[in-house]
């Protein structure tokens, strides 16, 4: 072969390649965080654009992996959000279903998809952004090394294959290169940064990089969500019958 179709055949590789290892390095983030069910105990401090501080507590649990798993949060405090909570049922190959329950309107309501992109009860955190998000849904592109709180880090494109529907056209993602651990999401609409997700406080437990702090922005309001995870727990015997619209009313 001569020089120059070896130029071409090199460059002819080096895209498929480069979206091949993001694919593998998302693969691995999944892979390391994996577990059959989870639950913790979270305290939520919203900051509206006022600056004033607002305060909310959650259970949250959740059976199964990423693409085919269900999870249920419930509002334990304060007095007017309690009992408040949200069921969500993931699917490997469409959108998830949504289900929220509040007690003063002795209902469940279903979340629609024009409705995923709305703020979950006052917090910054949007309906999609509660789901878990499953690599098969994604494609990702790799867009290079960058250091994050002097952290080693990928920084990887993602969007959303046609069959996800998604508020988001495209997502920047940072995960740190010793840990294979996403600590870091900025979604975008179109061009427009309109949601960023920071983990932070990332620490081991029971062999699981878990965050315990996990901040998100809504830059479209100027307004933002901490949530704190305490009693963090994996792995633990969880009914499916635990996670239905019956359930969620109880």
């Amino acid at each position: 072969m001569n020089k120059a179709l070896h130029c071409i055949a090199l460059l002819a590789c080096a895209c498929p390649l480069s979206a091949q290892n993001a694919r593998q390095i998302m693969t691995e983030v999944q892979n390391r965080t994996q577990s059959k069910s989870e639950h913790y105990e979270g305290a939520l401090e919203v900051i509206n654009t006022s600056q004033k501080i607002s305060k909310k507590r959650w259970a949250y649990d959740r059976l199964g992996v990423y693409g085919n798993s269900k999870s249920e949060l419930r509002f334990v405090a304060p007095p007017d959000v309690k009992g408040v909570a949200l069921l969500i049922i993931n699917h490997p190959e469409r959108a998830s279903d949504q289900w929220m329950w509040i007690p003063a309107e002795e209902r469940d309501r279903r979340i629609a998809l024009q409705d995923r992109s709305s703020r979950f009860f006052g917090t910054d955190f949007s309906f999609e952004d509660l789901e878990e998000r499953d690599i098969d849904q994604y494609d990702f592109k790799l867009l290079g090394d960058e250091t994050l709180d002097e952290a080693a880090c990928w920084k990887i494109e993602s969007r959303p294959k046609e069959s996800k529907t998604s508020q988001y056209t495209s997502s920047h993602l940072w995960v740190r290169k010793d840990r294979y651990f996403l600590v870091r999401t900025d979604n975008f609409v179109k061009d427009r940064l309109v949601r960023q997700i920071v983990y932070r406080d990332v620490e081991s437990v029971e062999g699981i990089w878990t965050a315990l702090t996990v901040a998100v922005e809504d830059r479209t309001r100027n307004s933002r969500t901490v949530l704190s995870l305490a009693k963090v727990k994996y792995n633990l015997l969880v009914k499916s019958g635990d996670f239905t619209r019956e359930s969620l009313r109880q």
